[in-house]
């Protein structure tokens, strides 16, 4: 059902945003790059778990199993950057409005987001290939529903000490890197926001950097929760590790069309045109 109702969520955007021109603007897009993560995070999990439960699968070749990895870590480093240029956009919008159609153009937003895809392919690429270069002996059981990094890494009987190094500064790089740019972005913000004098251009900036600022929230503390538990987290049952990285891929999908279509009142508003007639 989450999963369901998360890819009807994010192809609602993408097909209210691709109808209607006047949504053609860059904060639109962004969210259009973002429902494309989240469709992309979610199904690169989500129908693999519904088969071990459904037909008792439990069976993966070693090629399906590092190709599913490269895409799923490939799409949560592509997540992190699009929530970057919304933080930017945002703060753009903020103190430069009068030049921000000529900084912030559709063509810059796609030039953005294609660098964010090739920072995240760079980065994520040696993760497969660690682990292709690991020995996997008699025990070839992953305790995860999909095939994450380190859970797969667990599975080899040889040193994957280079692989636990190589996670460590990915979720540093990146995610630390693209948290910390967040933060300042919106820590800017709110300072400005809270100085607007007009109550009704204070309440709009706020409706939109609460949206923002709730999803970086849920992005963030889910996906450091799972690293930090993968990695320090030795006295914690199994269960917890794959019941966490599952709501990563469940519930941002589902939680990020709702977050954005109730808070952000233009699209609230196409949404509710078409799905009224639908």
């Amino acid at each position: 059902m989450f999963y369901i109702i998360g890819q009807m969520g994010n192809f609602m955007i993408l097909f209210v945003v691709s109808k209607e021109q006047t949504l053609y603007k860059p904060m639109y897009l962004l969210l259009c790059m973002l429902a494309v993560t989240d469709i992309g995070m979610s199904t690169s999990a989500v129908p693999n778990a519904l088969c071990i439960f459904w037909f008792n699968l439990k069976g993966m070749t070693v090629g399906g199993c590092l190709t599913q990895t490269f895409f799923l870590h490939t799409v949560y480093t592509m997540h992190s950057a699009v929530l970057v240029t919304m933080a930017f956009d945002r703060y753009v919008a903020m103190f430069n409005p009068l030049r921000y159609s000529t900084i912030l153009t559709n063509t810059c937003i796609a030039n953005l987001g294609l660098l964010g895809l090739i920072r995240a392919v760079l980065f994520i690429l040696p993760m497969p290939l660690l682990l292709r270069r690991l020995p996997f002996c008699a025990n070839r059981i992953i305790a995860h529903t999909y095939c994450d990094h380190i859970a797969v890494a667990k599975t080899s009987c040889g040193d994957i000490t280079v692989n636990r190094m190589y996670g460590l500064v990915i979720v540093v790089l990146v995610f630390g890197l693209d948290l910390a740019l967040i933060v300042l972005s919106y820590g800017l913000i709110i300072r400005a926001v809270l100085r607007i004098s007009s109550k009704k251009a204070h309440q709009k900036a706020l409706n939109i950097c609460t949206a923002h600022i709730c999803v970086m929230l849920i992005s963030y503390t889910s996906v450091l929760l799972t690293t930090l538990i993968h990695r320090f987290g030795k006295g914690v049952a199994p269960h917890v590790h794959i019941i966490l990285a599952n709501l990563y891929v469940l519930l941002l999908p589902v939680l990020n069309p709702i977050i954005y279509g109730v808070r952000i009142k233009e699209l609230h508003d196409k949404v509710g045109k078409y799905t009224c007639r639908i």
